[in-house]
């Protein structure tokens, strides 16, 4: 008999086999951890995991196979074929790889994992949250994943440091934070990336913006115009920025900055930096701003700061106005005029008490353009605003819409629906382009032009 069979045998609070029947499905689950744990343990008893580390990864788990099968022989409990397969395969995910969620790490539509404690896994999906039959043991068991991911990149998560942002090799960003900060239990989310990076064209299919916004975006990039990115969490700014970034050209040598390493840029010549938290002393710190000044002398054509968010906007501005040309940031707002204010309030806490006016023309001096992304009520990510910083009036930093996404309604399925235009504003960043032999057609900027988007 199955598994299934037995544990229908053997249980009455169980009906027929057709029947759901949430007891029997509780039993069964916890029936397959168990037999899947005293396998685990054995395999771990058994195997020499120092030799095995030596082996090439398909070696590794054709061993397993073996291994595991020849465990389950020594079981009371019978499997069928399709049982035998998933545990085999569960078991190399807990040697090899993140244990109950490699399954969703290799789902091409799930953009994030949301771990709530061990019991409960939410994952999202074309911009929406689902809640998933996926669970770990306990907080061991999750903790034991934790700990494989954070120690990866040479980081840790303990009661003396609750919270720890880390990486996947594939580039996925982790963040996690375990008790006595987090109180249920140890939560961990992850925000996951495309194997294979979108690009401009993606973007277009998608109706994440319109094919006029796009032509100006790669114009800008080009021509090394300085730009921030704009938008809530999970918008898709740093997606966004590698999409710009595709437009860089391959002679230049570029750097980027980050908390924790994610662009995924396509250039040959491209030198990463990531920040460094205090150790379990609480020294040896190294900070953004630390990593922007030390940029400064290995001669970048461009600076990229995955995300500005402290003291560092200063030293980002000093080095837009001076010869890094086609840097670019993002930065967490609701609007272009908010990301000005934010980067305003930032530059304060570099400590230089700069006089009000002086800060705003600092940004507007740096800065031309800025993009604002918003996620809609259907889930979708677009590029609501593209607008341009054309100096200042008195104490006050000047900014034009040059393109705008306007919704006109919800469809029936909750889908949202508008469209993309120009407001009719020519931008000033045109006759840069032009100078340096990008020609612009006038049709881009015409209002009466509507890139529909209907669902």
């Amino acid at each position: 008999m199955s598994l299934r069979e037995q544990l229908e045998s053997s249980n009455p609070v169980r009906g027929s086999y057709g029947t759901p029947n949430p007891k029997r499905k509780m039993i069964e689950v916890t029936a397959y951890r168990e037999l899947k744990a005293r396998i685990h343990r054995a395999l771990i008893d058994r195997i020499d995991l120092q030799m095995m580390d030596s082996l090439p990864v398909n070696l590794f788990q054709t061993e397993l196979k073996r291994l595991v099968e020849d465990l389950l022989s020594k079981e009371n409990v019978a499997l069928n074929e399709i049982e035998r397969k998933n545990l085999v395969r569960d078991i190399q995910f807990e040697m090899l790889g993140l244990g109950p969620i490699e399954l969703l790490m290799a789902d091409p539509t799930v953009s994030d994992i949301l771990v709530n404690t061990y019991r409960t896994v939410y994952v999202e999906r074309r911009g929406k949250l689902e809640l998933t039959d996926v669970c770990f043991n306990d907080d061991a068991h999750l903790m034991k994943i934790i700990d494989k991911i954070v120690s990866r990149i040479g980081r840790r998560v303990d009661e003396s440091s609750p919270m720890v942002d880390a990486r996947l090799p594939d580039g996925s960003r982790v963040n996690v934070i375990i008790p006595p900060l987090s109180i249920d239990g140890p939560v961990m989310s992850i925000r996951r990336f495309a194997v294979v990076p979108l690009t401009m064209k993606d973007f277009i299919e998608f109706k994440s913006l319109s094919p006029a916004m796009a032509e100006v975006l790669e114009g800008l990039a080009k021509v090394k115009v300085n730009m921030a990115i704009s938008g809530g969490t999970g918008t898709g700014k740093t997606t966004m920025l590698n999409i710009m970034s595709g437009y860089i050209p391959h002679d230049e040598r570029i750097i980027t900055i980050e908390d924790a390493a994610e662009l995924q840029l396509q250039q040959p010549h491209v030198v990463r930096l990531e920040t460094r938290p205090p150790n379990i002393e609480g020294t040896g710190e190294i900070t953004q701003r630390s990593l922007v000044r030390n940029s400064l002398r290995m001669r970048p054509d461009r600076i990229i700061l995955g995300e500005v968010r402290g003291d560092e906007a200063i030293d980002m501005l000093q080095a837009m106005n001076t010869g890094h040309e086609g840097s670019m940031v993002t930065i967490h707002a609701n609007s272009p005029r908010d990301a000005l204010t934010r980067l305003e309030n930032m530059v304060g806490l570099g400590g230089m008490n700069l006089p009000t006016k002086v800060a705003r023309h600092q940004i507007s001096s740096a800065i031309a353009v800025v993009l604002q992304i918003a996620r809609l009520s259907d889930g979708k990510r677009k590029i609501v605003s593209i607008q341009e910083i054309t100096g200042m009036e008195g104490d006050i930093i000047t900014m034009q819409e040059i393109f705008a996404f306007r919704q006109t309604g919800v469809a029936p399925d909750g889908s949202v629906k508008g469209y993309f235009c120009a407001t009719g504003v020519r931008p000033r960043f045109t006759e840069v382009l032009h100078v340096r032999g990008i020609e612009l057609p006038e049709t881009l900027f015409d209002p009466s032009l509507h890139f529909e988007v209907n669902g």
